[in-house]
């Protein structure tokens, strides 16, 4: 995922991590939660919807010349950095060799592979935009989703799976959350609009907020 569709996934789950409510008492089944908490990953049910999934499907199509061009470079490059990873192998074993003295043959490996994530990136820019598009997708309908798990499950509370240290299979609802995307979000458009950007709807949709409500106008007499 993009650092910005991330960004959007977790404001929408953070909306609704903190709800809370009365508990309320179930019998224990294998499918509900004994303690009114859930555990979810929402990352993950992002990924496993069936939108994203067919989405990424018709990218390997689409975007199938971008994804080999990006694949063939990533082999060559390999190839490239090699030599340079021998020399520094080379020089670091040399008698008295220190941090120092292997420096020029450490930069060379660090500037060649900077300069090669920067060429990779330009080249899967098609597919990592689409991948981020399909996700801000999927993402919008993520806090619906979570909600109507939370209700279906009567859970009060949603934690993130690394804020566990211990849990029954069973309050892990990112299967059900997965089945409401799936409601909600059908499927997924995998080209972008023109000059789309990851997050713009969110930047937009917070600087309409912050807008200052315009002023009534005066009826006349």
């Amino acid at each position: 995922m993009t650092i910005s569709a991330k960004t959007l996934l977790k404001s929408a789950a953070l909306a609704v991590a903190t709800v809370s409510a009365s508990v309320v008492v179930t019998a224990p089944a294998a499918a509900q939660s004994r303690t009114s908490i859930a555990v979810a990953n929402y990352e993950a049910a992002v990924v496993q919807s069936q939108a994203y999934q067919n989405a990424a499907n018709q990218m390997k199509t689409t975007y199938k010349a971008d994804i080999d061009a990006a694949t063939a470079r990533a082999t060559a490059l390999q190839a490239e950095i090699k030599p340079l990873i021998d020399a520094y192998t080379a020089a670091a074993q040399q008698p008295g060799a220190t941090p120092q003295s292997v420096q020029p043959q450490a930069q060379a490996v660090q500037q060649k592979r900077a300069a090669g994530q920067q060429e990779l990136a330009q080249l899967q820019r098609r597919v990592t935009l689409a991948t981020a598009y399909v996700e801000e997708q999927v993402g919008k309908q993520l806090n619906a989703a979570i909600r109507a798990s939370m209700k279906a499950k009567n859970v009060d509370l949603v934690l993130q799976p690394q804020a566990i240290i211990a849990r029954e299979p069973y309050v892990d609802i990112t299967a059900d959350i997965v089945s409401e995307l799936n409601k909600l979000v059908p499927s997924a458009q995998i080209v972008p609009p023109a000059g789309w950007q990851p997050g713009q709807a969110q930047q937009q949709a917070q600087q309409q907020a912050q807008q200052p409500p315009a002023a009534a106008q005066p009826s006349g007499r």
